[in-house]
């Protein structure tokens, strides 16, 4: 079949590359423009447009994707995978067989930007990956194929997703080859069980010390890789990247009870946090292991001090 792909991040990138290694023909790919660089003015492009570069492929990158934008491309189906627009129903209707989205979760369950990141946040111990025939609503499309996958203790986001791009791949591909052949039953979605994952909003990632160990260790995994969880100390924003439960310990919330080679061990609200990798906002801002801190930071992550929801100005 002749596809186009519109998608944007590193898990639309992994699709896209599963798709180029199949039969199938990719006609164009649509990604958003390219961003500026954290550091300086250069202009950083998508996962999605490096992929595509790499192999030859035409690449769209439109401000706001119209049907205009489409003219004189012929293609069966466009694959729609975290691409970041909402498109308009012409747009939806100009391939022969519509449009396919790949969504991170087991719809209706976290229909919405941020599924994955929802689903940690909620304690699910599971989630998938669903394809559906696209329609004007926000994930409300007849659901065509689904695949599980486990949410363990100690996943991020980013290794959920990793999960749902070994689950998804082949279950993509298998999905256009039934197209292509008729072999697919779509299931319409049960509005009524319907769950929202709305976009993540930044001021999410600040640790509530004062939350259960629980609730600490589920905002630390869900926004690993982005935006990564964080504290203050005084006035220094701290940024926790990893970490555990320590389900035995008790000590003041946002407190350093401890710091070995281990980790810090942090009080909350019913026990303690270890975190095991931290990141500073001097010298270098590297993550640090509790050892780096012994061997380098001790007088800044020491027993005693305080993490704290605002910033505190120095004593």
């Amino acid at each position: 079949m002749k596809l186009i792909f519109a998608g944007t991040p590193e898990f639309a990138a992994g699709y896209l590359e599963a798709l180029i290694a199949s039969d199938h023909e990719i006609v164009a790919v649509i990604s958003q423009p390219d961003k500026p660089g954290k550091r300086g003015k250069t202009l950083i492009p998508s996962a999605v447009k490096v992929v595509a570069k790499s192999a030859g492929l035409d690449i769209l990158q439109p401000d706001k994707l119209r049907l205009d934008d489409l003219n004189g491309i012929e293609c069966d189906l466009m694959i729609v995978v975290a691409y970041g627009q909402i498109l308009k129903q012409d747009v939806l209707d100009f391939p022969i067989g519509g449009c396919i989205n790949v969504h991170a979760s087991l719809l209706p369950r976290w229909r919405g930007a941020a599924p994955v990141q929802r689903a940690i946040l909620a304690g699910d111990t599971y989630t998938g990956v669903t394809l559906i025939q696209m329609d004007a609503g926000l994930d409300t499309g007849d659901m065509l194929a689904k695949a599980e996958v486990p949410i363990d203790t100690h996943d991020s986001a980013g290794d959920v997703f990793e999960k749902l791009g070994s689950a998804g791949h082949h279950l993509l591909i298998e999905t256009i080859n039934n197209l292509a052949s008729d072999q697919i039953v779509s299931e319409t979605q049960n509005d009524e069980e319907a769950v929202y994952a709305s976009k993540i909003n930044k001021q999410e990632a600040l640790v509530n010390w004062q939350a259960g160990a629980e609730t600490v260790d589920r905002t630390v995994r869900a926004f690993n890789p982005d935006p990564i969880a964080y504290t203050w100390l005084g006035e220094k924003r701290v940024r926790i990247h990893e970490g555990e439960i320590q389900p035995d310990t008790q000590g003041r919330a946002g407190m350093i009870l401890d710091v070995t080679k281990k980790g810090i061990l942090v009080g909350c609200g019913d026990s303690a946090y270890r975190i095991k990798r931290i990141q500073l906002p001097l010298g270098k801002g590297s993550v640090l292991s509790g050892a780096d801190v012994l061997n380098g930071w001790a007088d800044v992550l020491c027993t005693g001090n305080l993490f704290t929801l605002e910033p505190s100005p120095a004593e």
